[in-house]
């Protein structure tokens, strides 16, 4: 398992096809939620690929300040139905954090987490913050992990 990070207009088409439809066949299709997913969003984002014998098995995207939120922010992070519960996940976020941290300084970062993976992300140092709310009528909560200074 490998971790490539690329800026939008890095990604070649097939990379960029690949992340989509990963993100179509969880988001949309998986969790029967119809949403914009392409929400001009991808172009100021850093895309975090991880790649197992060249298929593509997780994704997030790590977008900078003033984007979604005033902190740098993690998002549409999904792992592939057949690598769920293995580990890739938390590599997956375990490496995002790292690279948000060393792109952002002494920010905080700040996810909106689906509420069902509130523990998940507590695990990885996320704590909860204000009230639950629904996003695509999903029960998710903001979290935010704290700086090291």
């Amino acid at each position: 398992m490998q971790f490539k990070i690329k800026s939008f207009h890095k990604l070649d088409v097939l990379e960029l096809y690949e992340l989509l439809k990963l993100r179509n066949e969880v988001f949309i299709i998986e969790q029967n939620c119809i949403y914009a997913d392409t929400d001009n969003k991808d172009q100021d984002a850093l895309h975090v690929l991880c790649v197992k014998d060249a298929v593509l098995i997780g994704y997030a995207r790590i977008l900078p300040p003033g984007i979604s939120y005033n902190e740098p922010s993690i998002g549409r992070v999904v792992v592939a139905r057949d690598f769920r519960r293995s580990g890739v996940g938390k590599s997956l976020m375990d490496f995002c954090v790292k690279e948000t941290s060393r792109c952002y300084k002494n920010h905080d970062i700040v996810i909106s987490a689906q509420a069902y993976l509130i523990k998940f992300y507590g695990g990885l140092g996320f704590k909860t913050e204000g009230e639950g709310y629904l996003e695509d009528n999903i029960p998710h909560i903001k979290m935010r992990y704290t700086a090291l200074v």
